[in-house]
Formats: structure tokens, C-alpha cells, sequence
């Protein structure tokens, strides 16, 4: 497999500043300091290699996959298939369940508007159990970002079924109650965020599958916060769907991937049509290609699939388990500084409570966009706005928030320089008593 292996030992801030030199966009500076990038969680870095992948592709294989009978074709085809077939690996799924994508977004997408071609009547006898109708239900969380809630909407509303969601209490925990009550015996599909983006929450996807498993819904996680930063095997987490984006984990953008348990991806009608999916074509129909290629029509991004697997290397090879330990403890030394800190205003798990590595949190008297801008001016660059959760800003009563997000590449040192740059923020514009 091209899975590579990872060493054993904890990472380190020493070790950490030799990944860094894999990097070259973080020896930048920013405003004339040293750049502290602490926005992964919108869009991590490139390493040399990735780009080098990409380029090295362009330079010597660039050709269009599945349909020519050249040898570049042939080239490109193989590396194209090599990079699913690494994906698949790196999740622990099989290479005909893995579907490329532009990204997250349209990997949920494609699920939502497959299904609702299932309502319609396309895709036969094999995709009519996963119509939805009036008095069928679909269940989200009230802590989605927007690419896991409106596909959903937008399905509802084109089908007649109702949508519901499991509320989140103050701390940023799912009620799961609650939810309950919520997945019932009309529920045809779950579809949730492994971890929050605002949050850094971590939800408890077992129990959340077992309630689906209950009334026979189908589930779809929403993984872009946890694919990048967290080892994830979807046949132990037993899940239908799986959504991701490239550029989240160190690959370019312009690529994600869906995961679909096979069964569904035979049975499920086709999202986009046209050339490259189909097996025959007359004037009045056509006959479409097995999965994963059922699902990917048009010209693929093939340069973006090949330094995605390129990505998945340098993750596996640096160790999934020591990177989220890692950012475990930059999470953590986020928190417990941003907590110690007047007029802060942490959002999600207090300190000790499990998180990956970022923290949104809210200054008293100072909009976010205000704590942006300064922070940027000291050289750190941080996520501010809603975050694309509109919803659950306003279950915490916020219209935005401040969001530092780490990544392997992070140090400690960085982490203590933008607290010590948030501890100055109020006092900056007047906010302080």
C-alpha cells in the first residue's frame, strides 16, 4: 500500500521546527513579523512536496484519465487511480468508495441531489429506498457549518420532508437527550460534523450512528475538521457517508473527497452527467459506469487528486496519532491561556474537556473583526466572522467570533505569542475597566 509508516515518539517543538522547513510559506512574514498562522482550520499550508507533485504531474504526465489509448493517458490514468487508492487507505476504506470531488461542500452536495433524484423516480428499483417524501424526516445539528446544513434544506424543501436538528446546550455539546427524540421512526438521514469548526468539539459519533442504526437512516458525517487532524477508520466508525477537502489537510485546493459504503453507490443515481461516466449512449438515454466513476463526470481534477495523495503521505508518514496528540496539547494551551485572560469569552469545551486544536472564543466590548485586524498587525493571521455557522452563532447569542486554528507546523512558542497579543487586545481599544 503507498501508505507510508510514522515514527513512534511523541511530537516536538524541535521536531515541529524541522517540519516547518517542509513549508515554505510560514518563513513569510506579515506586516513585518514573523508570520503566526493560525487559520488551518480555513486552509492549511502546502509542503514542498505536495507542490512538487502537482508541478512534477503538469511536467510529465498531464493527459486526461479514462479515455486515451496513449501512454501519457495511461501515466495519468494510474496516477489518478494511485492517489484514490491512497485516500482509501488513509481512511480505511476501499478505493471504489471513494469519489473525488471539488471539495467538502459538493461531496455533501452530491449525496443531497443524488437522493433527491432517488424522490424523483431516476435510478430504478435499486435507488428507490433512499426516496425521501412528505412525512420522511431529516435530522442536523444546530452546530453545522453551512456546507452540512443547506444541502439538507434545500433537499427538504424539494422532496416535502421536514427537517430537524439535536440543539446544543451552552458548553457546546450535542444534547443527546434530546436527540433521542429527534431521530425517530420517519428519520431517512443523519447528517452531522465529526468535530465543530467554531466549537472544536469532538462528537460522540458512536452513539450518534446508533440512534441512525435504530430507525434505519442512512448517516453522513461531515469529517472536514477531523480528517486532517484526528486518525479516522470509517468502517470502524461505521458510517454510510464520509465528506473532506483537500485543502484542509495540506493539499491544494479544488479537491475533496467523498466516501459512500458501496452498496449505496451502486444503488444511488448519478449527481452530474455527461462524458467519462457512462457505459452507452443513445439519443433517447444512457447507461452509466460503475461507481466511483458513476459520480465523476466531465474532466477530473487530476493534478489536484494526485498532490492530495501526495498529502496523505507526508500525514501518514509524519504519524495521524502524534499529530493529534499534538495539537491536543496546543488546543489545550489555547484554551487554559485564552481562559486566563479578562473579558474572553472561550466558546465550546472548557479546559481538560476533549478538543482538537483550535479555539474560537469572543472579546467583550471588541468585535471580532477589530480583534482580526489587530491580531493581524502583530503578525498572526486568525479566522474571524461566523465561520459559515451562522445557526449556531446565534444559539450562543454572538453575530461573530475569533477562531485560532493550529496545525502540525504550530509551535508553542506561537501559541504563547498570540495570547499574549489577545491579553492586549481590550486594552488596545478601550475595552478594558
Amino acid at each position: 500500500m503507498p501508505i507510508l509508516s510514522a515514527p513512534s515518539h511523541p511530537l516536538s517543538d524541535e521536531e515541529v521546527g524541522r517540519i516547518r522547513n517542509d513549508f515554505p510559506l510560514l518563513a513569510n512574514e506579515l506586516n513585518g513579523r514573523p508570520l503566526i498562522y493560525l487559520d488551518s482550520g480555513a486552509t492549511s499550508q502546502n509542503p514542498i512536496s505536495v507542490m512538487e507533485a502537482e508541478q512534477e504531474y503538469y511536467e510529465q504526465r498531464n493527459a486526461a484519465v479514462h479515455r486515451g489509448a496513449h501512454s501519457l493517458a495511461v501515466e495519468a490514468t494510474d496516477a489518478y487511480e494511485f492517489a484514490r487508492t491512497t485516500v482509501a487507505s488513509f481512511i480505511g476504506a476501499s478505493p471504489d468508495e471513494i469519489v473525488f470531488t471539488s471539495n467538502a461542500t459538493e461531496a455533501l452536495n452530491l449525496v443531497a441531489y443524488s437522493l433527491s433524484n432517488a424522490s424523483l423516480g431516476l435510478g430504478g428499483d435499486a435507488a428507490r429506498p433512499y426516496a425521501l417524501g412528505p412525512g420522511d424526516s431529516i435530522v442536523v445539528t444546530e452546530m453545522e457549518h453551512h456546507a452540512n446544513l443547506i444541502p439538507w434544506q434545500e433537499l427538504a424543501a424539494r422532496t416535502g420532508a421536514t427537517l430537524r436538528y439535536i440543539p446544543v446546550d451552552d458548553d457546546g455539546a450535542l444534547r443527546l437527550e434530546e436527540a433521542a427524540s429527534v431521530i425517530d421512526g420517519s428519520t431517512k438521514l443523519l447528517a452531522f460534523t465529526h468535530v465543530s469548526n467554531v466549537l472544536g468539539t469532538i462528537n460522540p459519533v458512536a452513539e450518534l450512528v446508533s440512534l441512525a442504526r435504530g430507525v434505519g437512516a442512512l448517516t453522513v458525517l461531515d469529517a472536514c475538521q477531523s480528517v486532517p487532524h484526528l486518525p479516522l477508520d470509517v468502517a470502524a466508525l461505521d458510517v454510510d457517508f464520509v465528506a473532506f477537502s483537500g485543502h484542509k489537510m495540506l493539499g491544494p485546493t479544488g479537491i475533496g473527497a467523498l466516501y459512500g459504503r458501496a452498496k449505496h453507490l451502486h444503488a444511488m443515481p448519478p449527481f452530474l452527467t455527461g462524458g467519462s461516466m457512462i457505459t452507452t449512449v443513445t439519443m433517447e438515454r444512457a447507461e452509466y459506469l460503475p461507481p466511483p466513476t458513476r459520480f465523476e463526470a466531465g474532466t477530473q481534477r487530476i493534478s489536484q487528486a494526485v498532490a492530495l495523495g501526495s498529502a496523505v503521505n507526508y500525514l501518514a508518514e509524519t504519524g495521524m496519532d502524534r499529530i493529534e496528540e499534538w495539537e491536543r496539547l496546543l488546543g489545550e494551551r489555547l484554551v487554559v491561556g485564552l481562559e486566563a485572560i479578562d473579558g474572553i469569552r472561550v466558546l465550546g469545551p472548557r479546559s481538560g474537556q476533549p478538543r482538537i486544536g483550535l479555539a474560537a472564543f469572543d472579546v467583550d466590548g471588541v468585535h471580532a473583526h477589530d480583534v482580526g485586524q489587530y491580531l493581524d498587525s502583530r503578525g498572526i493571521a486568525v479566522r474571524v466572522g461566523h465561520h459559515c455557522a451562522q445557526p449556531l452563532h446565534r444559539r450562543l447569542g454572538l453575530t461573530a467570533s475569533t477562531r485560532a486554528s493550529t496545525y502540525l507546523y504550530n509551535t508553542t512558542d506561537e501559541v504563547d505569542a498570540f495570547l499574549t497579543a489577545v491579553a492586549e487586545v481590550r486594552s488596545f481599544f478601550g475595552a478594558s475597566a
